[in-house]
């Protein structure tokens, strides 16, 4: 039986993207690894956008990772470094995607196998889509970055993403479903 899931704008969806935003910020700016690419860190932060993302659909990824990353900047530069903040919106809007097959299944207590490969197809179309289009664009339109530095880091951080938000977005996923009941578990006793 496929569970579609209607978005839902409700009052758990937006605390839930602020807390995103807020944890996403926490650890953009405290938790990351050096990658040997200049600029370009594994962000933990990822993970956490992918795991709200897929479960409050494409507009609290957006705002999740957007907010978080764009705030992130502000604290530590001072200024924003816009086309990476725009990047980053979009990989949380497009892992959110996955919404429709994932969130449904995970509040019944289900994250399995066609969870789990319809949430990786779309964090691997989102990072893509983020570092190794238009991060890269938006920094040499925006920017006048060099065109091969800005196609490295793009495909560095598209693979960091891919791993941190696979890895901690299914560890999530998989621990938060297991903390919901699944439909027609409970029976009644006579």
């Amino acid at each position: 039986m496929e569970t579609k899931k209607k978005l839902n704008f409700s009052t758990k969806t937006i605390v839930a993207t602020g807390l995103g935003a807020a944890v996403f910020l926490v650890l953009f700016l405290f938790v990351k690894v050096p990658s040997p690419v200049p600029e370009t860190n594994l962000q933990i932060a990822y993970g956490i956008s992918s795991f709200f993302a897929a479960l409050f659909g494409p507009v609290a990824g957006f705002l999740i990772a957007f907010v978080g990353h764009a705030l992130s900047d502000f604290i530590s530069y001072g200024s924003p470094w816009w086309s990476w903040v725009i990047a980053s919106g979009v990989s949380g809007l497009v892992t959110g995607f996955a919404y429709w097959k994932v969130a449904g299944p995970v509040e019944e207590g289900k994250f399995g196998g066609k969870e789990i490969l319809s949430f990786v197809i779309w964090v691997v179309i989102a990072n893509v889509a983020a570092w190794v289009v238009v991060a890269p664009v938006l920094d040499i339109v925006m920017y006048s970055e060099p065109v091969n530095k800005v196609f490295i880091q793009g495909a560095m951080a598209c693979a960091l993403d891919i791993v941190v938000s696979l890895v901690i977005g299914i560890i999530l996923l998989k621990a938060y479903s297991a903390t919901k009941t699944s439909a027609g578990s409970l029976s009644k006793d006579e």
